[in-house]
């Protein structure tokens, strides 16, 4: 059956062959001649530029190597940076892999029929931003430019949320709220009044007692908590780690609770109750900055430690020492918020818990808990006002998710699908960035508005799985290739660091602050760029703050003072908390109000049925989602995932060690790939575990394609948090279907 816009595989084309020969001579293409002149040591570098590392939202300050041939040879860390003290992770030394990886996207894309077939054809740039403005006045004309959406993630989401405000539309969403941190942020917003935010706020480093539920420090490699948490572990702080597989972090810690799955919220409860009934959490806190103790210590007095043992199968003595190995340390304490945190549609009452929890502690404003966030305060290169849009991102939540501070990404998907009672429809979408299919589930909800928006634009360094679904595919250069706006991440003391191009664009890709303005001129909106090079803006920012140009290129950072003295609160003095109280809320006056519990309670979740093992996914340490699954660098350190099974499952299934099997999950949807079988007793014998971002079937993804499973394709069964939208994804149960994998995937190899 054809439809409006059929998926198309890129490689098909053998796209870009001019633009490689013609760059070939001039840059050694392909990874060969890098790995080469390394191994070989005749190359020195020459030329250090500064830059700031796009591999993951951390953005540790680095300098890029350049040698006399204009090639990058290395990355390191940029000494003076507080967010990676001169170390970058595994993932941040391979982002040379991302530019000398020859299945980039080489040059624009313009989707066509030929011989009544969907295909691909190359265009030059004029062409391809021509189409694509004539089509946003076309669809602006009929809907209004609020229709024409932003799904963003990294540095390339400031320019076209830029663009996109300047045209009228402020319909802009990143799924990292709803697919990852959304429900934490308020979680904690409701109780201390103010959003976790990243990097995270946590002072690892100064901590006498640190637990992680569910938060996979070592594996997420997010660098410098890395790095304070093993200066933790050095100094002797009481490491707990609550997760029901024995991660990285597990393995170094004092405590492992290896909890039944789904159960988080009543061993939170259950530890709350031990911190009232035995009075050990911190009095003089809780009087002088909180509000509810009374109702919340109602509420917890029947959630005892046997009640939880029953629950999350961990022992009262264990829940008890625990809680007091905390009570022992506040209020350098702290209980972690996590990252990913949508898993069971109850998810922003989890973090509401663990922010409880922080303020019974007294965490929040510790020195050792959560210390209180500065930044530079970068201001806005000039430009006129943007238009008010006559609708936006809150409209089209239609009334729901009334705790949502941010854009929902599911439903800009559900207002792109046509129908009569769609108020506001969105009939475009630009995609910076993100790949959608392996980033967001529900894929089917997916495919039917793809079918009916009028137009699709995707800006990436990749042929990922989304670009197979555009309109038009625009080559966007790597964060090595560009200047990108000035990195201002709010933290222990304000930063400002500069990413310079370390060399030219690549083939014909560009960078994304260069797509914005073109379209935005080809759209009318001169006033709203009135630069000619982006190096203009960052200039001019920097001279605003005092600084100059030539001084960034030189440090690549700057540190400054904070406003106020201290990132910790003064126990003697008062502090106004952006709560309706003022307070710290322990319970909760606006979510009674809003008809949601004041104090989270603990509700059970679905169990697998016979046969069948909850699928729980995680990150790995040379890894970042699915964005690095093709990266030569690190693909050498993993190039596939494999699922973790229990010694007992594994034999009354018969998989093996080292062997491949299919997954088929609660619907019964099947993995497109076999994945390889690790038998390990580091998980429970309910649960499977994997790596996400595997299992690409792209084929010009020449490394990624085929290599493990991916995770989202099997999470079919999405719980909404009612809350604030997130979507709870490890309600999913998958069983095994091995028959003939492992001979496919020999053969394939």
């Amino acid at each position: 059956m054809k439809t409006r816009r059929e998926f198309i595989k890129i490689s098909a084309l053998g796209i870009g062959a001019a633009a490689i020969a013609s760059q070939s001579n001039r840059w050694g293409f392909g990874l060969p001649l890098y790995a080469d002149e390394n191994k070989s040591n005749k190359s020195k570098a020459t030329k250090l530029t500064p830059t700031y590392c796009e591999v993951c939202f951390w953005k540790c300050a680095a300098w890029a190597h350049i040698n006399d041939n204009g090639k990058i040879l290395k990355l390191t860390g940029n000494a003076n940076d507080p967010q990676c003290n001169g170390r970058l992770c595994p993932r941040g030394t391979g982002g040379v892999g991302m530019v000398y990886d020859d299945d980039r996207l080489k040059t624009p894309l313009i989707r066509v029929v030929e011989n009544g077939k969907q295909t691909y054809r190359e265009a030059s740039w004029p062409e391809a931003l021509d189409y694509i403005a004539e089509k946003m006045k076309e669809i602006a004309a009929k809907n209004g430019p609020e229709s024409i959406a932003l799904f963003n993630h990294g540095s390339a989401g400031g320019h076209f949320t830029h663009l996109l405000k300047s045209f009228g539309s402020s319909t802009i969403t990143a799924p990292s709220f709803a697919q990852c941190r959304g429900p934490r942020e308020t979680g904690f917003e409701t109780t201390f009044g103010a959003q976790v935010g990243s990097p995270e706020p946590t002072d690892i480093r100064d901590t006498r007692c640190l637990v992680l539920i569910g938060s996979h420090i070592g594996e997420n490699m997010h660098n410098a908590q890395v790095q304070e948490f093993s200066d933790a572990v050095d100094k002797g702080a009481t490491i707990i780690t609550v997760d029901p597989r024995l991660s990285i972090a597990a393995n170094k810690s004092k405590y492992w609770l290896p909890i039944k799955p789904a159960t988080d919220i009543a061993l939170l409860l259950s530890w709350i109750h031990v911190l009232i009934d035995e009075e050990i959490y911190n009095k003089e806190y809780v009087a002088k900055h909180t509000m509810g103790l009374d109702q919340l210590k109602v509420h917890v007095s029947t959630f005892t430690p046997e009640w939880a043992y029953g629950i999350t199968n961990i022992k009262p003595s264990v829940i008890r020492q625990t809680a007091r190995e905390m009570a022992d340390a506040a209020p350098s304490v702290l209980i972690h918020p996590g990252r990913h945190v949508t898993w069971y549609g109850d998810d922003a009452q989890r973090s509401r818990a663990i922010a409880i929890l922080n303020g019974l502690l007294g965490s929040w404003g510790a020195r050792g808990g959560f210390f209180m966030k500065a930044s530079a305060g970068i201001p806005d290169f000039p430009h006129p006002e943007y238009p008010k849009p006559k609708w936006s991102w809150p409209e089209v939540l239609n009334g729901k998710y009334p705790f949502a501070s941010m854009s929902v990404s599911n439903t800009f998907i559900e207002a792109s699908i046509s129908s009569n009672d769609n108020k506001y429809p969105i009939k475009a979408w630009f995609v910076a960035g993100t790949n959608l299919p392996v980033a967001i589930p529900m894929m089917s909800q997916m495919q039917k508005a793809l079918q009916d928006l009028e137009l699709v634009v995707v800006v990436d360094t990749m042929p990922t799985e989304v670009t197979g679904f555009a309109d038009v595919v625009l080559p966007e250069c790597t964060y090595l290739e560009r200047h990108d706006d000035l990195r201002d991440v709010p933290h222990r003391v304000p930063t400002i660091a500069l990413r310079e191009p370390a060399i030219e664009p690549m083939w014909e890709s560009k960078p994304a602050w260069w797509i914005a303005k073109q379209i935005g001129e080809r759209l009318g909106l001169h006033d709203y760029f009135k630069y000619e090079d982006f190096e203009e803006v960052i200039s001019w920012q920097l001279q605003q703050k005092g600084l100059t140009l030539a001084e960034l290129k030189s440090k690549g950072i700057v540190v400054l003072p904070r406003h106020n003295e201290s990132p910790y609160l003064d126990p003697k003095e008062d502090y106004h908390f952006n709560t309706p109280s003022g307070k710290v809320e322990f319970y909760s006056s606006a979510l009674a109000s809003a008809g949601f519990d004041p104090i989270p309670v603990y509700t059970p979740h679905p169990e697998p049925e016979d046969g069948f093992y909850r699928l729980i996914y995680g990150r790995a340490p040379m890894h970042t989602f699915s964005r690095t699954a093709n990266n030569p660098n690190l693909t050498d350190l993993m190039d596939e995932n494999s699922v973790w099974v229990h010694p007992k499952v594994a034999s009354l299934w018969g998989l093996e060690e080292g062997k491949y099997t299919y997954l088929r999950n609660q619907d019964g949807i099947t993995s497109n790939f076999p994945i390889k079988v690790r038998v390990t007793e580091r998980i429970r014998w309910d649960s499977v575990y994997m790596v996400h971002g595997f299992g690409h079937n792209q084929k010009e993804l020449s490394r990624a394609f085929g290599k493990g499973a991916n995770d989202t394709q099997l999470i079919t069964n999405v719980m909404i948090d009612p809350m604030m939208g997130g979507t709870g994804m490890r309600g999913n149960f998958v069983t095994f279907t091995a028959t003939g994998a492992t001979e496919e995937k020999e053969a394939a190899l």
